[in-house]
């Protein structure tokens, strides 16, 4: 979708915009939003990066997800000056800017282009969200002179409900909620989304949390929240439950090379840790035995030509399953 088609969908009679969910546990799918609720959105977010009209906001991503349209509502709904570019895994812009949205890769690649790295310092704020920000990542990005967040949302939240600072003194590990949105946990530990603005009723995601400590006794909190991973992706083996993005983390900073954690049903434990990887699969075993767990150890390692990924480049859950699957 290119910006005029999205204008012409936004300034017409309908109260609702088509999006499609990111895909990176399914198929993607369409939903149809509030136009009014993606104003609250964008006035949320602005109000808390403190924008103001005539600042500028840079567009680099696709429009045909919920993040890109966003960013054009933001601009047409607070008075923010849109800067265009082709949506590309290396952007680039000459303007000044003072807010952008960008995905992890986007941001990786512009770390390491010398003049790519000085425009990205130059943001005032950047937001970055679609997919995981690792530990590599997140080191790089702690000396900015100006604000780096990382993004909790989707698009059943019309693009993020809380943001985490990445950059300076203030960087954390936990997310703050926007003003009016309050979370709390579900008895399977699940992240329960109260924010009225943007989500007609509750949502239960399947984002395993914990809460900062300085939440209520009622277990909600305004405060303050972590994310450990996915429901979907907790590996039940032989009686232990096992958080893939845990294993991913602990073999980050080991594997140089393209790799997914995922599952395989098994006989004896029910199911099993599986490791998908791009080069000759022999070499990392004994990585595995060394940074790992017993029991988070891979019990196969398959080498593929290439670790399933969604049009977002979030981590192809479900695809990467199929393989492990059809590989056993």
């Amino acid at each position: 979708m290119g910006l005029e088609e999205f204008l012409a969908e936004w300034h017409n009679d309908s109260p609702t915009v088509l999006v499609h969910t990111s895909g990176s546990t399914g198929r993607p799918k369409p939903m149809l939003v509030e136009k009014r609720r993606m104003e609250a959105s964008a006035r949320i977010t602005c109000s808390f990066l403190g924008l103001s009209e005539g600042d500028t906001a840079l567009l680099c991503l696709p429009l045909d997800y919920i993040a890109g349209k966003m960013m054009v509502v933001r601009a047409l709904t607070c008075g923010l000056k849109l800067i265009t570019v082709a949506p590309s895994g290396l952007p680039c812009w000459t303007d000044h800017v003072d807010f952008a949205a960008m995905v992890p890769l986007q941001v990786w690649n512009l770390l390491h282009d010398a003049e790519g790295r000085e425009r990205l310092r130059q943001i005032r704020h950047l937001i970055i969200g679609g997919g995981a920000i690792d530990d590599a990542l997140a080191a790089e990005l702690r000396d900015f002179p100006n604000a780096v967040w990382s993004t909790y949302g989707m698009t059943e939240t019309l693009s993020h409900i809380a943001l985490r600072r990445l950059s300076g003194p203030d960087a954390s590990d936990f997310y703050t909620p926007f003003e009016g949105v309050t979370v709390s946990l579900n008895e399977d530990g699940c992240l329960v989304i109260e924010a009225p603005a943007v989500c007609e009723k509750p949502l239960v995601t399947n984002d395993i949390g914990s809460l900062a400590p300085n939440s209520s006794p009622a277990g909600r909190s305004g405060g303050g929240f972590r994310i450990l991973g996915r429901k979907d992706n907790v590996i039940c083996s032989g009686g232990l439950k096992i958080q893939i993005e845990e294993v991913e983390r602990l073999l980050r900073p080991h594997l140089s090379v393209p790799y997914i954690i995922t599952r395989a049903r098994d006989e004896k434990f029910g199911e099993v840790v599986v490791l998908l990887v791009e080069r000759e699969a022999s070499a990392w075993a004994d990585i595995c035995r060394r940074v790992l767990p017993k029991h988070w150890q891979p019990r196969r390692i398959i080498q593929v030509a290439h670790i399933p990924l969604t049009e977002t480049g979030k981590p192809a859950r479900a695809e990467a399953e199929r393989m492990a699957a059809q590989q056993s």
